[in-house]
């Protein structure tokens, strides 16, 4: 249990746990994870529990530091605040043990939450929907993604890439154990009103979470946005250099311009989730075609010499659009969709060719990083 300043409530947890021991007969050893002013850890001493000091703040980091102090196969973790009951903890256990699931949650959103428990914003609209974003991004398949009652095996912990140390580590062990395919199951508990102040705040915490399942998840932050703007962008260009209507309205160079730059910024955004990919290595890796042919095929000099290609085909058109403007003594403009589309042309080759540049020099700092030697296998942008 993570603590700060939790001596209104601690005593009854400890005491509960004693309860299911001697109910369920398994050996237990209780960490809490410390970092009070008040009593707190005094009286967890008194009832026989291990109390660890860790030594960085931070909601996530005291499980990190309790984690590499547990010595049990299993474990269980919940808030030290009453508003788990954990005389139900061989309930989310037992699974665990019984080779059913590597990770049981307490749902408390399918269970029952007594009068006073939740705020009506998190039980309505915040919890439902950050688990929804979740179980988008990373398929984990629960209905409470929040709550902080949770058994698994010790060693499941060695698969799992846990890092963040702030409220959004509920979020990560969900979400990095989702996309593991690992087995997640829930049972319904009740959640009880809590004992002392609240340390969570709604706006602040909740961002958090939803920053952290974006960062991790570039495919749906830039790679599915990028290709929508990017796609439309060229049916918009298409219709304005073709003249083609609908429904009587033609599209003029209004809409031509309009195509440009949802073409630009599509290309732009969709970019940036393979330097999101490459330099942050998040939990949900896009599996995207055209991610993965970037990863896997495409190296520096490919992707420089076909913008090098658009370029100069931009630049080419140009030309041959200012020796028309030239023939008429420069009083006859050419077609001026044509300009947006030449222009266009030149602006996307200029970005291929520094993008081939960048995305190179984040890969191979990427390399070095994990690997001291610098060695790797394939193009991977190099």
């Amino acid at each position: 249990m993570p603590t700060m300043n939790e001596e209104a409530g601690i005593r009854e947890c400890i005491e509960r746990v004693r309860t299911a021991v001697q109910a369920s007969g398994y050996h237990t050893e209780v960490i809490i994870s410390d970092d009070s002013t008040d009593r707190t850890p005094e009286i967890a001493r008194e009832l026989g529990a291990i109390v660890v000091e860790p030594d960085q703040p931070g909601y996530g980091y005291a499980y990190r530091y309790a984690f590499e102090r547990c010595r049990g196969d299993y474990i269980v973790i919940g808030d030290a605040d009453t508003t788990y009951d954990f005389e139900q903890f061989p309930t989310l256990l037992d699974p665990v043990v019984n080779g059913d699931a590597d990770i049981v949650m307490g749902s408390r959103l399918n269970g029952e939450i007594k009068p006073g428990a939740m705020p009506a914003l998190h039980q309505y609209i915040g919890n439902p929907l950050l688990t929804k974003f979740l179980n988008t991004f990373y398929d984990a398949g629960v209905s409470d993604a929040h709550s902080g009652y949770r058994a698994f095996r010790a060693d499941v912990l060695d698969e799992l890439n846990l890092e963040t140390t702030g409220m959004e580590f509920a979020s990560e062990m969900i979400m990095d154990a989702g996309a593991r395919d690992m087995t997640i199951e829930e049972i319904p508990i009740t959640y009880h009103e809590r004992e002392g102040d609240a340390t969570l705040e709604s706006f602040r915490d909740g961002w958090r979470h939803v920053r952290f399942m974006l960062l991790n998840a570039p495919r749906y932050l830039f790679t599915i946005p990028g290709t929508i703007m990017g796609l439309l962008g060229i049916l918009v260009l298409t219709l304005a250099i073709t003249d083609i209507t609908l429904g009587g309205a033609t599209f003029g160079i209004h809409t031509a311009i309009a195509g440009s730059l949802l073409i630009l910024v599509g290309f732009q955004v969709g970019s940036m989730g393979t330097f999101a990919t490459i330099a942050s290595d998040p939990i949900k890796r896009p599996t995207d075609t055209i991610t993965e042919g970037i990863m896997e095929h495409l190296s520096l000099e490919r992707i420089a010499s076909l913008g090098l290609i658009i370029f100069l085909s931009g630049a080419l058109y140009a030309s041959w659009l200012i020796i028309q403007w030239a023939q008429t003594g420069f009083t006859q403009l050419p077609m001026v969709t044509g300009d947006v589309v030449a222009f266009t042309a030149i602006v996307l080759g200029v970005q291929l060719v520094f993008n081939a540049f960048f995305m190179s020099a984040v890969a191979t700092r990427d390399i070095q990083r994990h690997s001291p030697s610098g060695n790797h296998n394939g193009d991977y942008l190099d």
